[in-house]
């Protein structure tokens, strides 16, 4: 078992670790010199405590070492969110780093956060991240990196508060963005305000893996796009976003699950390219375009392209959405969505079309409630237009109640849909139409549940 020690760090000290010693440290440090200090001789297993405060960062506070998978090195506030970084820079990681836990700081400094291509098992977790300088806050482009438990907040200029890169020939892997609340985004600008940005246009290709799930977005209104994914093979999960004009936004890129988002307001779902799946998503606009098929400028993306890639071969299946007229929506564009699905879905409007499709798309529809208006939009055969007898529970979703003629009335295959959008209630036998299973409960997430001082 490794021994654990604590270690007082002056600016003048020194730890010696002797060749063989098993031995990780907890070292606790005051000044800036004195974290830089215990950087430069950390081992795998220590821990390394600044001490509450603000300090003035003038040179980059750099990390050199590596930890291991079972003995990560954590360098971490002392006190979450009450050691301070100010200043014209604050930490940078070296090339090659691995396994480096940063933990609990308040970072108010200039410049920006980069995990480098060649690093790789890095956790950032219960930071604040209020920068003062321009450009993407916090870049990932090393893979196999965790973002958890921040806070990324107050932003009025263009530019991304969280972007997955990667290296120039690939894009970052298997990220894990989990637990994290983004605040207050208001560039007011047409683009370049996203609070996430997964992958680039030129990088669409290629397949990221990562896994975006259990984030609040508040106040995403630096752009469109509160999640604009860029890349391929991803899940966007149990995220809540309310009181925002970002939308979860598929702009590039193949095959990504949209699955079980709670959304309020003025945002919704909008995609792209080919082979997605949004299923048991809990949309509640406020207007329409809850869910929106997206334009098509071309009939397929090649790998650098920046135009629409035309829906392909994309599922819209066991979806609540809520709205007033057009609920799911599509832009039209030269190249019409070919090969879709819409099933099984209930879809609440109060006027005009419940569903718009632009004339030439080649939709299946199958299974679907519609209510409130009596143009569903959707041919005879792919919907019964019926009260779903919805009834808004403590936590203002609206669910299905007994006798509800959406329980056990789901039609077709979908094998791959097992939960619905109560994580983790599972769906079995015949299934009930909508994103809710009968019989689960979902808390939209707050603020208690995500940031610095989530469980």
């Amino acid at each position: 078992m490794m021994r654990h020690r604590v270690v007082f760090f002056s600016l003048l000290a020194g730890l010696t670790l002797f060749p063989g010693q098993a031995s990780a440290a907890t070292i606790r440090v005051t000044s800036l010199s004195a974290l830089q200090n215990a950087l430069n001789s950390a081992n795998p297993g220590d821990r390394i405590e600044l001490a509450d405060g603000s300090y003035n960062a003038t040179s980059a506070i750099q990390i050199r070492r590596s930890g291991t998978s079972s003995a990560p090195i954590t360098v971490t506030a002392a006190n979450t969110g009450r050691a301070e970084i100010r200043g014209s820079t604050g930490f940078s990681f070296a090339g090659g780093v691995n396994n480096v836990v940063l933990q609990g700081f308040n970072l108010r400094h200039g410049g920006s956060l980069s995990v480098p291509a060649d690093a790789h098992h890095i956790r950032l977790t219960r930071n604040t991240v209020q920068l003062s300088g321009g450009g993407n806050w916090v870049t990932i482009n090393g893979n196999d990196v965790e973002v958890d438990r921040n806070s990324f907040q107050n932003r009025s200029t263009e530019g991304v508060f969280l972007q997955i890169s990667g290296p120039s020939t690939n894009v970052a892997k298997r990220t894990r963005i989990h637990r994290n609340y983004f605040y207050n985004h208001t560039f007011s600008g047409a683009n370049g305000g996203e609070s996430i940005r997964l992958g680039y246009s030129h990088k669409q290709s290629y397949s990221a893996n990562a896994v975006v799930e259990y984030n609040l977005f508040e106040r995403a209104n630096g752009d469109s796009e509160a999640i604009s994914v860029k890349s391929s093979d991803n899940i966007v999960r149990y995220n809540t976003i309310r009181d925002s004009r970002g939308f979860i936004v598929l702009r590039h890129g193949h095959r990504t699950t949209v699955d079980g988002n709670v959304i309020f307001g003025n945002s919704g779902i909008r995609f792209h390219g080919n082979d997605h799946r949004v299923i048991n998503n809990y949309v509640a606009a406020s207007g329409g375009r809850a869910i929106v098929f997206g334009s098509g400028s071309e009939a397929d993306s090649g790998p650098t392209s920046t135009g629409h890639d035309r829906p392909d071969r994309v599922t819209v299946a066991f979806n609540t959405v809520q709205g007033t007229t057009e609920v799911i929506d599509s832009d039209g564009g030269n190249f019409k969505p070919k090969d879709c699905v819409v099933a099984n879905n209930i879809i609440v409007g109060t006027s005009g079309k419940l569903l718009n499709m632009a004339s030439g798309s080649t939709v299946r529809y199958e299974g679907n409630i519609t209510w409130g208006s009596s143009n569903s939009g959707i041919p005879a055969g792919g919907h019964r237009q019926v009260d779903p007898k919805l009834v808004r529970d403590a936590n203002d979703l609206n669910r299905l109640s007994t006798g509800s003629p959406a329980i056990d009335a789901a039609v077709g295959t979908y094998s791959y849909v097992t939960t619905d959008f109560d994580p983790p209630q599972a769906r079995s036998g015949k299934l009930d139409v909508g994103a809710d299973e009968i019989g689960g409960s979902r808390k939209p997430l707050n603020t208690t549940d995500v940031g610095p001082g989530a469980p």
